[in-house]
């Protein structure tokens, strides 16, 4: 685990680690805040296509309440 200011100072050194197969961690503090880990480590999502749907459909409930008297403006609820 590394600090950010040697993380700064030496990034070229960590980059090369990582080339080499190490996960390096960067930490604020003693609390880890990130991970250098190699692009070929790195899960890539694939984007869903134009139009495509990526989560169940909704259910929509209309329902309405009146509150107030005769005169009153109407507010839905």
């Amino acid at each position: 685990m590394f600090s950010v200011h040697f993380a700064k100072t030496n990034l070229s050194k960590l980059l090369q680690q990582v080339e080499d197969g190490k996960n390096i961690v960067i930490a604020r503090g003693k609390k880890p805040v990130a991970r250098l880990v190699s692009c070929g480590d790195v899960i890539v999502l694939s984007r869903p296509k134009v139009g495509e749907t990526t989560s169940k459909a909704l259910k929509m409930k209309e329902q309405r309440e009146v509150a107030g008297r005769i005169g009153d403006t109407v507010v839905y609820f």
